[in-house]
C-alpha cells in the first residue's frame, strides 16, 4: 500500500490527502491555464497566482501555461486526446496547444523569484481524473 501512495504521489504530486478531483482541477487552472499569458508575464503571473514547489515557499524552477479555455483543455481528457506512454491517466492531445514556459532564472528566494518565458506549439501531456485534468505532465514535439 505505501508504494501505491508513493507511485500516485510521484505520478500526481497535486493528489494530496483530502483533495478532491474538483480541488485538484482549480490548482491545475490556477498553475497552467491564462489564455493572454505572453512570455514578458512570467514573473507577475507567477506571483500573482502564488504558484511555488507544490507545499513549500521556493520558487518553482519551471511552469508552463497553456494559451487556451479550460473547455478546450479538457476535451483532451476526452475525444481531443489519446493515451500516453500506456499510462491509465496521462493524455496527450491530438492538436497542438500554444504554450509559455516560464523557467526561474538566478537563485533568488520566494517572494523574489524572476522568470524568462519562452513561447512555443507544442503537444501537451495532461493527467485527467474523472474525465478533468488535473496535472501537467510535460509537452512534447510529436513532428
Amino acid at each position: 500500500m505505501r508504494t501505491y501512495v508513493l507511485f500516485v504521489l510521484v505520478l500526481f504530486p497535486s493528489a494530496l490527502p483530502g483533495q478532491t478531483v474538483n480541488d485538484r482541477y482549480r490548482t491545475f487552472i490556477n498553475q497552467h491555464v491564462n489564455q493572454e499569458m505572453s512570455r514578458t508575464r512570467c514573473d507577475a503571473v507567477m506571483r500573482d497566482r502564488k504558484i511555488t514547489v507544490t507545499n513549500s515557499n521556493e520558487c518553482k524552477e519551471t511552469n508552463t501555461f497553456i494559451k487556451a479555455g479550460t473547455n478546450q483543455i479538457k476535451t483532451v481528457c476526452g475525444e481531443a486526446g489519446r493515451p500516453y506512454n500506456n499510462s491509465r491517466n496521462l493524455r496527450v492531445s491530438n492538436q497542438p496547444f500554444p504554450i509559455v514556459i516560464c523557467k526561474q532564472r538566478g537563485n533568488h528566494r520566494y517572494p523574489k523569484c524572476e522568470y524568462r518565458g519562452r513561447s512555443a506549439t507544442r503537444y501537451i501531456v495532461i493527467g485527467c481524473e474523472d474525465g478533468f485534468p488535473v496535472h501537467f505532465e510535460s509537452d512534447v514535439n510529436l513532428s
